[in-house]
């Protein structure tokens, strides 16, 4: 893992701890809304990483099956986001929604860097099996 990724772990690991305590701690009623949105964060990292695996897999293919492969993304995307901005967002206190978007925000961060360490060395050691057998 680089210095760069440790470094942006480390901020986004203290930013969730931080936000996260200080609203336990206090029985802040936003509580449960970081809760929600560390795990929003961490389905978007998720959903970031497929979605780029699945782009890498594309090239070479004809140019209409890259059409379909982003109109299907964006059939099912642009509602998602419509519907997460309204109903959610603009339906939240004003007071809930900077600390939840900086809790999603640095969920992201963190499980991007950690879903990708995982994968990383899942691909090792499934390299290793199938070259020592």
């Amino acid at each position: 893992m680089s210095k760069k990724a440790k470094v942006m772990m480390s901020i986004a690991a203290a930013i969730i701890i931080a936000m996260m305590s200080k609203a336990f701690i206090f029985d802040e009623a936003v509580k449960g809304y970081l809760v929600i949105f560390f795990f929003i964060g961490a389905g978007l990292a998720a959903l970031r990483l497929f979605i780029n695996g699945m782009i890498r897999k594309m090239k070479g293919k004809h140019i209409g099956v890259k059409v379909v492969f982003f109109a299907a993304l964006l059939s099912v995307g642009i509602p998602f986001q419509s519907w997460f901005r309204t109903d959610v967002l603009f339906a939240m206190s004003k007071a809930f929604i900077f600390p939840s978007i900086t809790v999603m925000v640095a969920s992201v961060v963190l499980m991007t860097i950690v879903y990708g360490i995982i994968y990383q060395r899942v691909n090792v050691s499934y390299l290793q099996e199938e070259h020592a057998g």
